[in-house]
């Protein structure tokens, strides 16, 4: 059962990449102590292991985008 729930897991995460490296999203909202303001866009960097997106952000900043926590939009 466990390796099943890792199977789904990497399948999501492979899922994110494709879908979002290489993108432009906008930020809606995001739930950070320190967020970027919303309506910034920046462009998916990255997708790690654990399925955070890291935007290198217009404003200079890079910071991750967490899916399902955070509100985006892709652009």
């Amino acid at each position: 059962m466990l390796s099943l729930i890792f199977f789904k897991m990497r399948q999501t995460i492979q899922e994110l990449r494709e879908k979002y490296v290489g993108k432009r999203i906008k930020c809606l909202y995001m739930n950070d102590p320190y967020p970027v303001k919303p309506q910034t866009k920046g462009t998916v960097d990255r997708v790690d292991d654990i399925g955070t997106l890291h935007v290198k952000w217009d404003d200079g900043r890079t910071l991750g985008i967490v899916p399902n926590e955070d509100i985006f939009i892709l652009v």
